[in-house]
């Protein structure tokens, strides 16, 4: 008897433990590095109704493939193994990162689950990723370093047909399972680290510090077909706004919070309870009859048939927090940079940008910044002396409060 009041009490406590940490602000949250949240690479229409995935593009996924057998994200700016390393536990996978050393760094490690989930493409399936960019294996799931709350037997993994999900380890191969569980080192070439948190936006809305991402706070109340839902989102008026749409999968995962569950959201922003299905606007691209959408009773991601009913909630943005303006600049644009390939002075021309507030950076493949360019009126709009540069690829990055143009620069001595 006493066994049994003392387990109660620790469960008690457990319970009272995970309510704290997913109403905290900073603590029992994953860590969110990415610069910006990616796009699902969704280019096809599968419906009439406006408001599907495919009527927004915002940071369209943009590699660079190094050669080295490494690709950098400039959207999120984190740096990931081209090919994955193949089947193994979660357990050797962890130490497969941890003493990587591979592309000339040995700081990898494995990515959590927001990382893992931001480099799938959702116009693919079997592998979701763009195999121009990543190397197509026999991978059936890859690891995250996140574990499920309260059952540290099962592990978050995303997997080739686009979704992610809480598995337990011995489903892989290597662990006495039937499946293939790989893994993909990544680490970071920025320098943002920040726990994604929220701040009250007033009238029922919260935005997210991390994404830029202008959230309702409360679900519509009445579940709605996939049609509807986007219908409904798209005449939506507001807390004063017109621009309410169906969040993305991308964006709908990006407040799901692992650390939580029933519901797997921050409770202290986000009016949700229980378990519940929330639709996104990206379809299945192989079964164009299903939508993807987020079960709340740990954060997977999953679909339904567009006929069926399930909940809402609106998303705006993103948003420049120290404008209130939206971004822009949906897709990575062009810039001009001659010569190149170049060996001296490098010329970057763009014709009609708007030059103030505007930076012109220089980085190496591993996103350390090389240059700071001055920046002129006019055209060219900014130079770099390359001559005291080693052979090799570069990024030139322009960018200011709402735009962002990336290009790839050689030099050859």
């Amino acid at each position: 008897m006493a066994a049994k009041i003392i387990g109660n009490l620790f469960k008690f406590e457990l319970i009272v433990l995970l309510v704290f940490l997913c109403s905290n602000l900073t603590l029992g949250q994953t860590q969110f590095t990415m610069l910006r949240l990616p796009d699902t690479g969704q280019s096809n229409s599968y419906t009439a109704t406006f408001g599907e995935d495919n009527d927004y593009n915002i940071y369209v996924p943009f590699f660079i493939v190094n050669g080295n057998g490494t690709v950098t994200d400039t959207i999120t700016t984190l740096l990931w193994q081209q090919k994955d390393g193949g089947e193994m536990t979660i357990e050797n996978a962890s130490l497969y990162c941890d003493t990587l050393t591979f592309g000339g760094f040995t700081d990898w490690r494995l990515p959590n689950n927001q990382e893992a989930f931001s480099i799938l493409n959702h116009q693919f399936t079997n592998p979701a990723l763009n195999t121009n960019v990543f190397t197509k294996t026999a991978a059936e799931y890859w690891w995250s370093s996140d574990k499920q709350v309260g059952d540290v037997s099962k592990v978050w993994c995303t997997n080739a047909g686009g979704g992610i999900g809480n598995h337990p380890k011995l489903e892989t191969i290597s662990g006495g399972g039937t499946k293939k569980f790989h893994v993909r080192a990544v680490r970071n070439i920025g320098e943002r680290i920040l726990d994604s948190h929220y701040s009250n936006f007033g009238n029922e809305t919260l935005i997210d510090n991390a994404t830029k991402l202008l959230w309702q706070k409360t679900l519509f109340p009445t579940k709605l077909t996939w049609e509807q839902a986007l219908t409904y989102a798209d005449t939506l008026s507001f807390a004063g706004y017109t621009d309410w749409r169906v969040p993305n999968i991308k964006e709908l995962h990006s407040i799901a919070e692992t650390y939580c569950s029933n519901p797997a959201v921050n409770t202290a922003f986000f009016a949700i309870s229980g378990k519940i299905k929330i639709w996104s606007s990206t379809t299945l691209p192989n079964e164009i009859g299903k939508a993807w959408y987020l079960d709340t009773q740990y954060g997977i991601t999953t679909y339904d048939d567009k006929t069926n009913s399930n909940y809402l909630i609106c998303v705006r943005g993103p948003f420049s927090l120290s404008t209130g303006l939206k971004l822009n600049s949906a897709a990575i644009k062009e810039i001009s940079v001659f010569p190149n390939p170049a060996s001296d002075l490098v010329a970057v021309q763009s014709d009609g940008l708007t030059t103030s507030n505007l930076k012109v950076e220089l980085f190496d493949m591993s996103g350390r910044l090389i240059q700071t360019s001055s920046i002129f009126q006019g055209s060219p709009i900014a130079y770099f002396d390359t001559r005291n540069l080693f052979s090799g690829e570069y990024i030139i990055k322009v960018s200011s409060e709402t735009e962002l143009y990336i290009k790839k620069l050689v030099i050859t001595k």
